[in-house]
């Protein structure tokens, strides 16, 4: 690497404004970084998100069209 071309690097503290947890990391920038979720709280991450359901949407869109189900044909 080139040397006194790179930005310097330092260790800061994330903050999590949801649920207050706090974990370092390295940044360029000094001073701590404030984030609105992290893993701890995201639903994403714990479980508790919920999906939309994508069930019915084939249905309505054969039904609109006049398609038959594969599996339900008579």
């Amino acid at each position: 690497m080139k040397q006194d071309i790179h930005p310097a690097y330092h260790r800061v503290n994330v903050i999590c404004g949801s649920c207050g947890t706090e974990f370092e990391t390295g940044s360029t920038l000094e001073e701590d970084i404030k984030v609105e979720v992290c893993s701890n709280c995201h639903p994403f991450y714990t479980g508790r998100q919920r999906f939309a359901a994508a069930d019915g949407r084939v249905e309505r869109f054969n039904k609109k069209f006049g398609f038959k189900s594969q599996n339900n044909e008579e």
